[in-house]
């Protein structure tokens, strides 16, 4: 009997030190990442981020130049298309007797004039009030003598922590320049945009009533 093992017809298996000619996940990874970096560092580089013109311009906020008149004086300004009137009056204008209160135009807090009418400075953009007549709290009093309305609200006790004051003032100055001041009803009804959360409405309707009889 021959002792030689037969020669199988089966080719050996491919020893594990043998590489491989197809491109295996780590090296795809590897090899992306290496370029990208490469790419970003190239841009870096060169003179800046890629896009970095487009990017600052896009981000830009566009503003606008507006001129209008506030408590008598002209004011010309150079604002953010999406500044509120009432944030102009205050971090610009530092008029701050008008107050931030729900900043959604539920609360009155923040009424003022706008060529004699009566808004919620929140609701309204100060680009849209290019020559504007603005009236602000600050701007009733003649120096030290205070408007009839404002006296009165010392009189009648109208008031407690005062915070919606100015804007209870400011819209009952409305009312009464509306003529909308015929009746206690009549004055609430139309004063019924401003809230008063120490709940002095009775006493606030009495002061408009006071200043609308001295007419």
């Amino acid at each position: 009997m021959s002792s030689e093992l037969p020669q199988s017809s089966v080719p050996p298996p491919t020893g594990v030190d043998e590489p491989s000619s197809a491109p295996t996940r780590r090296t795809f990874i590897a090899t992306t990442t290496a370029v990208g970096g490469a790419v970003v560092a190239g841009g870096v580089i060169g003179g800046g981020l890629l896009f970095d013109d487009e990017v600052a311009a896009a981000e830009a906020p566009p503003e606008s130049r507006v001129s209008l008149t506030v408590n008598g004086a002209r004011r010309t300004v150079t604002v953010d298309n999406r500044t509120s009137l009432l944030d102009l009056l205050r971090e610009q204008f530092g008029l701050t007797g008008s107050k931030k209160g729900c900043n959604a135009g539920a609360c009155g807090a923040c009424t003022v004039l706008v060529d004699g009418s009566r808004v919620n400075s929140c609701l309204t953009l100060a680009v849209r009030l290019e020559g504007a007549e603005v009236t602000t709290i600050e701007g009733l009093a003649e120096g030290d003598e205070l408007h009839p309305l404002q006296q009165a609200f010392i009189d009648e006790d109208a008031f407690q922590c005062g915070y919606c004051t100015p804007g209870q003032i400011m819209s009952g100055v409305g009312c009464i320049q509306e003529g909308h001041t015929g009746s206690p009803e009549e004055i609430r009804e139309w004063m019924s945009g401003n809230i008063c959360r120490c709940g002095c409405y009775v006493k606030i309707v009495r002061a408009v009533e006071q200043t609308a009889g001295r007419k």
